[in-house]
């Protein structure tokens, strides 16, 4: 990413599709604030990241990253679409492995000071991703 940080690429890479948990503590700041709804008993900080990323991790053990775009850096934020992909071999939120494929993606926006992310906003299509394991009926 020209100009950017990459920070939200590096997360997803490296730590979500690549397993890495102990570059949480290299990208995030101990001050660390999320502002996305968190997940049924996601707690707060760095620790609300490992188990995001251990929940997903869990039901898809071959998840991976299909696109990160757009990507827009302004000052201290970052922005991008991630899109992920993955097959559901795990039991996620009370459902139980479905053998699914799925794919949905999510918008997130960091705010970084001295090189660590120190807020995050986002917005995951979670409702897509439940409906692909046959979690939720439309």
């Amino acid at each position: 990413m020209a100009g950017g940080s990459g920070l939200i690429e590096r997360f997803y890479r490296e730590v979500m599709a690549g397993g890495n948990l102990d570059l949480i503590d290299e990208l995030g700041s101990a001050a660390f604030t999320d502002h996305e709804e968190p997940m049924p008993g996601q707690p707060a900080g760095l620790d609300g990241i490992r188990f995001y990323v251990n929940t997903f991790r869990s039901a898809f053990p071959d998840i991976r990253v299909k696109a990160i775009e757009p990507t827009m850096v302004d000052g201290d934020l970052e922005a991008a679409q991630v899109v992920l992909a993955g097959t559901h071999h795990g039991e996620l939120m009370g459902t139980a492995p479905t053998g699914n494929t799925v794919e949905f993606s999510g918008i997130d926006i960091i705010r970084v000071q001295d090189g660590k992310v120190v807020e995050h906003w986002g917005a995951t299509n979670m409702l897509k991703m439940l409906q692909q394991i046959g979690a939720v009926q439309m």
